[in-house]
C-alpha cells in the first residue's frame, strides 16, 4: 500500500504510515515529536491542537505504550493526493441501544516539509 510511481508520495504515505504505528496505534507519545509539526492543527472537535496539545490530549487521556507493529490494525486502504495521506479503517462501535456495530472510519492528515501539519477525521462530540 505505500507504493507509489511519485517518490514525493511514497513519501508522504511512508511518514504517515509510520506516525500511526509508532505514535497513534503504539501509544507512543514521544514519537510524535518525529512526526507532528509544531503548528500541527487539529480538526478533530475533542483534541487538542498543535503538537504540545496533541500530546496533552493522548497523556490526560492516560494512553499506555505498547510494542510497534509492522501492520496497520484494521487498515483497509491508504491513498494519497498531492499533500494528503487518507487511511480509512475498520471499526467496532456500540450504539445507543448498546447494540455493537462495525463501520470505516477515515483520518486525513497533510503533510509539509516531511512533516504532519494537519489532521482530519470523522470525530463528532459526544
Amino acid at each position: 500500500m505505500l507504493e507509489s510511481d511519485d517518490p514525493q508520495l511514497a513519501a508522504n504515505k511512508k511518514l504517515v504510515w509510520d506516525m500511526w504505528r509508532e505514535f497513534l496505534q503504539a501509544r507512543d507519545i514521544d514519537a510524535a515529536d518525529k512526526y507532528l509539526a509544531p503548528e500541527y492543527h487539529q480538526h478533530n472537535p475533542n483534541a487538542e491542537t498543535g503538537l504540545e496539545g496533541v500530546k496533552a490530549y493522548f497523556r490526560a487521556a492516560g494512553v499506555q505504550k505498547t510494542d510497534v507493529m509492522d501492520y496497520i490494525e484494521r487498515l483497509v486502504s491508504i491513498t494519497v493526493e498531492r499533500d494528503l495521506v487518507s487511511l480509512a479503517l475498520v471499526r467496532e462501535e456500540v450504539d445507543g441501544n448498546g447494540e455493537a456495530y462495525t463501520t470505516t472510519w477515515f483520518d486525513m492528515f497533510r503533510v509539509e516539509d516531511g512533516m504532519v501539519v494537519e489532521h482530519w477525521d470523522t470525530a463528532t462530540r459526544p
